[in-house]
């Protein structure tokens, strides 16, 4: 499993434009929509881009805020102001 990476948050509509975004960024990733949580999984990288967000939000967003709804995650986190990376270092 060290290969896939995954990032998961809450079903509901702030994070509709997030998940969004996450899949135009990433064509390889994979949905796992569940009632009250979505998984989204990928090979060896996902990068969520805070540029991509704003696109579909349509207004300024802070990258950090992701947290607010976020789940679970595997993978090694790498972020910034403008990207949140998962892969895993070293595999």
């Amino acid at each position: 499993m060290r290969d896939k990476v995954f990032i998961a948050f809450q079903t509901n509509e702030d994070t509709r434009p997030i998940v969004e975004a996450i899949l135009e960024d990433n064509p390889q990733a994979v949905v796992d929509e569940q009632p009250a949580m979505v998984k989204i999984l990928a090979p060896g990288r996902l990068v969520v881009r805070r540029t991509t967000i704003e696109e579909k939000l349509g207004r300024d967003f802070v990258l950090q805020s992701i947290h607010i709804n976020l789940i679970s995650l595997a993978g090694n986190i790498d972020e910034d102001e403008d990207e949140f990376v998962l892969a895993w270092h070293g595999a």
